[in-house]
């Protein structure tokens, strides 16, 4: 779900601090250590990084616009591998027969289906490819402001690790009490009773 999308979830974000140096450099460097890699590990059940908004699955920031004005546009894929269950089940089957033929047994121990489900795991982990998923990440640098287009926790989550590697400032998510923290003009000790405060619950 991205910027241009009918339907939106959006997560909005407060950015601490500045960066020194030239702003454009700075980001394009982070943008292209923290890449989403172009050869996929076969290895890894998650990959991560970023890639041009125009350009998903070819992420060359040399050859396509990330900065529009004082707003900078990517997109943060994440690549997952999931296995699903029942063909673990099935080649899980198929390795247990095999085991009791090897051995002229009629059963297997706990230990060994164990160590069925992990090898059969391990082979399908290799074989199976990766499913993309795309979030558009829209900076508003002057306002210290982000917007990042999903509002699934493991999503966001991997946002706010990787951009504080690739740029060196922390994405803070801005809901009420941050918002109190972070944009109002609240004074201390406005923004410390704010945080003190409880629901309240009204019953008829």
């Amino acid at each position: 779900m991205g910027l241009i999308s009918s339907t939106q979830a959006v997560c909005r974000y407060h950015i601490d601090g500045k960066i020194d140096g030239s702003v454009t450099q700075v980001i394009l460097d982070g943008l292209v250590k923290y890449a989403i890699p172009t050869i996929e590990n076969e290895y890894d059940e998650i990959s991560a990084g970023w890639t041009p908004v125009e350009s998903p699955y070819n992420p060359d920031f040399t050859k396509f616009s990330y900065q529009f004005g004082t707003y900078f546009l990517f997109s943060l894929r994440v690549d997952k591998k999931s296995i699903p269950a029942k063909l673990v089940q099935k080649y899980m089957a198929i390795e247990i027969e095999k085991k009791k033929e090897k051995t002229g047994r009629d059963f297997v121990s706990k230990n060994e289906k164990t160590e069925i489900k992990e090898f059969v795991t391990d082979i399908l982990m290799h074989k199976i490819p990766s499913v993309p998923n795309i979030y558009d990440v829209l900076w508003n640098y002057e306002e210290n402001i982000v917007y990042f287009y999903s509002t699934q926790k493991a999503a966001n989550e991997l946002f706010e690790t990787i951009f504080l590697k690739s740029f060196g400032l922390k994405a803070v998510r801005l809901f009420p009490y941050t918002i109190i923290q972070t944009q109002s003009d609240f004074s201390d000790a406005k923004k410390e009773q704010a945080l003190t405060l409880v629901p309240v619950s009204y019953s008829r």
